[in-house]
């Protein structure tokens, strides 16, 4: 279950040649898939390319018409090496993930595939998480991109530009024998377009071919001696041969203007920040029309030198966009320009910052303050000075700061996971703080207020890991956290078969919710769910006593707080040695949500009786202590005023967005709170006995109600 259908969208898919395409950049790259007749593709979900994966999975029936094999792959190394397709064989594959950390995963596999080289055309789609939006460490793909000599596109954000970059990918790979990163940063993603199609293509080589005529080339293989001359092939072959197609291809795109002695270039997913800058400078206009002059690099590398010597020829200077660090586009630029004898000035970091997104207001303050420099005859009157009122804003904005309180990321609502550090956190008040090793994944909002728990992060499936070189002698032991997406990743092997290996005699729980959550709800080996298309319902118990673990603990409900303390306070007090595996199994709600509603919806129009449970807090019984809010966190628990004129603190309350999962309850049971909470059952289609009683216990409590609103009067006219 994904974290939306394309059921409806992929219907475009089928669209032939000349009829016009309009939807979101996902789609269209899937579209562009099909017309360049891909024969597989296969990847890993994560942000922003994770619609992706979830618009090929909806459109599973017109690929298998067309021969196209799609799966999702365990791993981004697993769907890195599916490119192995296209090495002997004249086929094209493209896989997708996340960028950077699904390069870094796949790095092995990707070395090994651009080192030998492709025959067939090889697309690596990468969803490029930087800036402001991002969840992950703040790097970029293009070092990557260098180190391993793949070409690196990054179109325009543009749909018809992005779907011809998809087209000109695949030919310049097989051009050049050379694996392709299309790079698609966050907007490009979700951008809304049109573009006229082409027909679907059916794969010209299909797999099965390749299965039934084997071929095989040692020299594309990366062993002793080819692989020595792999590297003189990249450098005296495929890179000129890239470089000859870009350029002939008009890959790059220069935009004139009338302002000559000035230019700006950029990489093509900075096009659109740059033309709204300078429309806000009054130097273009809605339509993209420029006054100064564009070189906008829809291939940032490897870079044409000669294409970069023509647009900077006679110009007094350049500005260079580059978003992210280390400068490797403006540092070989220079280069580039000194090497030919250019003399224009070339600006870049000294304008911008070194590091961070490049947002609306950083490129208006960079180009603004390059234009007043070089050309302020330019600008109309209130542009030439520097940007005051900009100022003034960053001036309110950081006062809003100081009185507006942080709002930390945190856990759904009813999200099965808060109950688990609602346990952790009863355990540490028991048996003191331990070392926890976080892991990536939803649960790392641990590390957060109200539960404070985690230490270190070190990768998805990687908590267990992380915490291998606490396996010494102490009074106390780690604990890892790991989600089921991650598990499957990696964690078998990186975590618990390494701690069954190494005797580690830690704690790893293992966070099951039924999906990959964090990364959009998509199915997993362990799903709970029927899937036509993939095998589910293989449970982590089974997978984690294969690999030798003994002391196993399943709890099927986390919602059960009490149950999950006297676990975990187990396996940190056993006298058992070895890793001590939990895995601590609930749906997720958000996904639970998404199934449940439209099924309810259906049954309640249906007039089918349905109960819906939900929770509040007595004021009454409420003493205003607020542990439930410390030890839970739930965002629909809140606080409001109390008419009680002998309690000081606002009373608890549960707002409209409960969903019932009871946690509040749990917490207050196992804490030994109090006994304030009560569950509500909300009937729809009652039945005509429960609505007579509910009309009858309505008039009786508004009978009480009223007898003691007089007596409250009565006696307040009494004390007066």
């Amino acid at each position: 279950m994904a974290e939306r259908s394309f059921a409806r969208e992929v219907e475009d898919l089928k669209l032939g040649a000349g009829q016009e395409f309009r939807g979101e950049g996902i789609l269209a790259i899937t579209k562009a898939l099909l017309e360049c007749g891909v024969s597989y593709v296969a990847g890993y979900q994560g942000a922003p390319i994770s619609h992706l994966m979830d618009v090929l999975s909806d459109a599973q029936d017109i690929l298998s018409d067309l021969g196209v094999h799609f799966e999702t792959s365990a791993s981004e190394a697993t769907a890195a090496a599916t490119l192995a397709a296209s090495v002997m064989y004249p086929i094209r594959g493209a896989v997708t993930f996340k960028a950077p950390v699904g390069i870094n995963v796949a790095s092995d596999a990707l070395a090994n595939l651009t080192s030998g080289g492709v025959t067939g055309g090889a697309l690596i789609i990468i969803g490029e998480d930087y800036g402001e939006g991002s969840s992950i460490m703040q790097e970029r793909s293009h070092a990557f991109a260098m180190k391993s000599q793949l070409w690196l596109v990054d179109p325009r954000p543009d749909v018809a530009s992005i779907v011809k970059a998809v087209h000109d990918s695949f030919e310049l790979s097989e051009a050049s024998n050379t694996p392709v990163m299309l790079e698609v940063r966050i907007r490009a993603c979700h951008v809304h377009g049109r573009f006229a199609t082409r027909d679907n293509v059916r794969p010209s080589f299909p797999l099965s071919r390749a299965l039934e005529q084997p071929q095989r080339d040692t020299n594309r293989i990366v062993l002793p001696p080819a692989s020595y001359l792999h590297e003189k092939e990249k450098v005296e072959k495929r890179w000129p041969a890239a470089v000859d197609f870009i350029h002939a291809r008009g890959m790059n795109e220069t935009f004139n203007g009338d302002l000559d002695d000035i230019g700006i270039i950029m990489q093509g997913g900075m096009y659109n920040g740059v033309v709204t800058a300078l429309r806000e400078a009054g130097l273009a206009d809605i339509w993209g029309e420029t006054r100064v002059p564009l070189y906008v690099m829809n291939v940032t590398y490897p870079i044409v030198d000669r294409e970069v010597i023509e647009f900077c020829r006679g110009k007094k200077a350049v500005l260079m966009v580059e978003e992210g660090q280390p400068e490797f586009i403006e540092q070989a630029l220079h280069k580039i320009l000194r090497n030919a004898d250019i003399p224009a000035k070339l600006h870049g970091k000294d304008l911008f910052p070194m590091a961070g997104e490049y947002t609306a207001q950083v490129m208006s303050q960079a180009i603004g303050a390059f234009i007043r420099r070089w050309r302020p005859d330019a600008l109309p009157d209130s542009a030439r000075a520097p940007n005051i009122d900009r100022v003034e804003v960053d001036d309110k904005i950081r006062a809003l700061a100081d009185v507006v309180p942080p709002r930390p990321p945190g856990f759904c609502t009813g999200c099965p996971e808060r109950p688990i550090f609602s346990a952790m956190k009863l355990v540490e008040k028991e048996l003191g703080p331990h070392h926890v090793a976080a892991d990536i994944g939803c649960h790392l909002f641990s590390i957060l207020p109200p539960f404070n728990i985690g230490a270190t992060t070190m990768g998805y499936g990687l908590g267990p890991a992380s915490a291998s070189a606490f396996n010494v002698s102490a009074a106390k032991r780690s604990i890892s956290m790991m989600g089921d997406g991650g598990f499957w990743h990696n964690g078998l092997t990186s975590g618990v078969g390494n701690a069954v290996f190494n005797q580690h005699d830690g704690v790893i729980v293992v966070v099951d919710n039924y999906y990959s959550a964090a990364t959009g709800g998509q199915d997993i080996p362990s799903s709970r769910a029927d899937n036509r298309s993939r095998s589910t319902k293989h449970p982590i118990v089974e997978a984690v006593k294969g690999v030798g673990a003994k002391w196993v603990r399943q709890i099927d409900r986390t919602y059960d707080v009490t149950r999950m303390r006297d676990t975990l306070r187990e396996a940190l007090t056993t006298e058992e040695k070895g890793p001590k595996i939990i895995v601590a199994s609930s749906e997720c709600m958000l996904n639970k949500q998404r199934r449940v509603k439209p099924l309810v919806a259906a049954a309640t129009k249906r007039g089918e009786r349905i109960v819906r449970e939900r929770f509040g807090v007595d004021e009454d019984v409420c003493s205003g202590d607020h542990a439930c809010i410390r030890l839970s966190g739930c965002p629909s628990l809140s606080v409001k005023p109390t008419s009680d004129p002998l309690k000081d603190n606002p009373v608890a309350a549960v707002d409209n967005s409960c969903v019932g999962c009871g946690h509040c309850g749990e917490v207050a049971d196992a804490a030994v709170l109090c006994p304030s909470f009560y569950r509500a059952d909300i009937v729809s289609n009652p039945t005509t006995f429960e609505a007579r009683f509910d009309r009858l216990w309505r008039r009786m409590i508004g009978a009480l109600q009223r007898w003691r609103a007089g007596r409250r009067v009565l006696f307040e006219q009494e004390a007066a």
